[in-house]
């Protein structure tokens, strides 16, 4: 085991008050932002106003939503006009976005939203809002959005949320007003800087497994909006995975975003701390191969199955690895397999009947955890069919499956895309060369059935997705930065675009018969459209549609599904895999009667 980076940062909110609670500050004004939840930002203000400093800490993440939920009365509020700020390192609708769900979840108040000028200066970034009250009043207010700008790991000039001071009528001392160092940019930044300095060699894979151990303090809470919520815990997962993805893309001379790099298995666990941030990076071996799980369930499974019920069909949860191998066995056909990279079984099974073979697959990316529920209540349909022909995989990336059913355990709400990849670090459906390993049941699954649709069950963020401290939005990835509803993305070969529009056709006028599925769809691409612009879409029977050509997909015909899933519970949950299961039973249906 290596260990690259152990290092501890003291909590910039203590140092704050110990600073300012000095005499020369009696009697000041201060104002702070800060990437601390609004408890800890109160009791340091009761601090300082015990020493003489009227005291103002906000928010550095998300400041217009916090002023909105800390300081503007809404009391009679009935319409708001915001001027967002823009900068020219930042793309136009970047601050916009960064006030996500706001309009949404004050849907009773009149939203008039306008882009200001494009700005120069990080000081400058304000929000201006006019507040419209019942009684006629009319308030002005500014947020100031403190931003700092840099050139990043992959030489691109950004501006993200930073800590700020600003302090005021200070006796003895002169005024504040600049960037405050948080513990949260300096563990990012030494992290990156940490593996970007490394020597690593120059062949994939760099290592087996990378894991990052932060412990710092931040804030989380749920909005009440949708799956919404607050966290900066799972920003920093997030921005640190994709952050070093990056760094490891140019250290192998890929494009930014390229996703058939194999750096090994990274993972991030980040956990609350209300003390100094402590940071830990090491390198090792895979963690011993752990067998799958007991799961007592399973039996009740059995029962289900031998009666025709359909034992998934309230399932609240994301599946257990042991539930979904046991029910791959109930399927009738030839079954078949592949194995990971850490050893375990990539199960398929091959249905062979009349009419067009069709594959469907589930679980390319382990975090998007209905498609794997969804896909086994349609086998469960399409076994019952004696003239069916479809080959199945229910779950595609087992090594990924596994670290997202641990790292559930201490955040269950978080998207965990550090368990989007394989345990090479890779997406499955990009790998280069071989050795194969899962991808194989994949293309085995192509060669032995002449497969010529392909149904791929995918989800996406059922929540806002950032990465604030590399330019907020989720590079190469920003059009699924907030939620859009469930839609489909189909891609077909050359001559083949008119069966493909009559399959999507098809497919929408009967997924749009689910209740509540257009009208959850309608919502989410209103929230979409209000915080980001428009979304692009072409909008089938309720359901938004991308179709385009592609030569390069595995069979002539590829629709894939997105929910948004990651990661969702109890009713939410069974509608995703329910829509998922629908989509699939659809397909088969509509491109056997094309």
């Amino acid at each position: 085991m290596r260990v690259l980076l152990d290092r501890s940062f003291p909590r910039s909110l203590d140092a704050l008050v110990t600073n300012f609670s000095a005499p020369a500050y009696a009697g000041a004004q201060l104002q702070a932002w800060l990437f601390e939840g609004v408890e800890a930002r109160r009791a340091a203000e009761a601090t300082l106003a015990a020493h003489g400093v009227k005291a103002t800490i906000r928010s550095a993440y998300k400041p217009l939503l916090h002023a909105f939920l800390e300081e503007i009365d809404h009391a009679g509020l009935t319409a708001v006009t915001v001027q967002y700020p823009r900068h020219d390192h930042a793309i136009p609708t970047r601050f916009l976005l960064e006030s996500y769900p706001l309009q949404s979840m004050f849907a009773d108040i009149a939203w008039t939203v306008v882009p200001g000028p494009v700005e120069h200066e990080d000081r400058a970034l304000r929000y201006q809002l006019d507040l419209h009250y019942a009684d006629g009043r009319i308030e002005k207010r500014d947020v100031l959005a403190p931003n700092v700008r840099c050139v990043d790991h992959v030489g691109q000039a950004q501006i993200s949320p930073a800590g700020w001071v600003c302090v005021s009528n200070c006796a003895d001392e002169a005024d504040i007003d600049q960037a405050w160092p948080t513990e949260a940019e300096g563990v990012f930044e030494a992290v990156v800087q940490a593996v970007q300095t490394h020597s690593w060699g120059n062949e994939e894979p760099f290592f087996e497994r990378m894991d990052i151990r932060v412990d710092m303090p931040g804030m989380e809470f749920m909005l009440g909006y949708g799956q919404e919520q607050v966290s900066t815990f799972e920003a920093m997962h997030e921005d640190l995975y994709f952050a070093l993805l990056e760094v490891f893309q140019q250290h192998s001379a890929r494009p930014v975003g390229n996703r058939g790099m194999q750096p090994g298995q990274i993972v991030p666990d980040i956990r609350r701390h209300d003390g100094d941030a402590r940071v830990r990076v090491e390198v090792g071996s895979y963690p011993a191969f752990e067998s799958m799980p007991v799961d007592p369930a399973v039996s009740g499974d059995a029962e289900a199955f031998a009666a025709g019920r359909d034992p998934f069909e309230k399932q609240d949860a994301p599946l257990s690895e042991m539930r979904i191998a046991e029910a791959m066995t109930r399927i009738r056909g030839e079954q078949f397999s592949a194995h990971s990279r850490q050893g375990r079984v990539v199960q398929a099974v091959y249905r062979k009947g009349s009419g067009p073979s069709v594959l469907i697959s589930a679980a390319q990316h382990a975090n998007e955890t209905s498609g794997p529920v969804g896909i086994l209540r349609a086998a469960q349909q399409l076994d019952a069919r004696e003239d069916a022909h479809f080959t199945l995989i229910a779950l595609e990336n087992p090594d990924g499956y596994a670290m997202h059913q641990r790292l559930i355990k201490t955040h269950p709400h978080h998207m965990h895309h550090a368990a989007r990849y394989s345990a090479l670090g890779d997406d499955l459906a990009y790998r280069e060369k071989a050795p194969w390993f899962e991808t194989g049941a994949r293309r085995d699954a192509v060669a032995m059935t002449g497969a010529e649709l392909h149904i791929n069950l995918h989800g996406y963020p059922s929540h806002e997705w950032t990465r604030p401290w590399s330019g907020y939005l989720p590079r190469k990835f920003e059009m699924w930065t907030i939620p859009k509803g469930f839609f489909l993305v189909l891609r077909h070969q050359p001559g083949l675009a008119e069966k493909s529009r009559r399959l999507v056709e098809g497919v929408t006028l009967r997924l749009a018969e689910m209740p509540g599925l257009v009208e959850f769809n309608a919502r989410q691409v209103a929230a979409f459209e209000a915080h980001a612009g428009a979304h692009g879409f072409e909008i089938i029977n309720g359901i938004p549609c991308l179709i385009s050509e592609s030569a390069t997909e595995p069979t002539p015909i590829s629709l894939i599904t997105e929910f948004p899933d990651e990661t969702i519970y109890g009713d939410a949950f069974v509608f995703a895999h329910t829509a998922q299961m629908l989509t699939v039973t659809a397909a088969v249906d509509v491109y056997r009667s094309l």
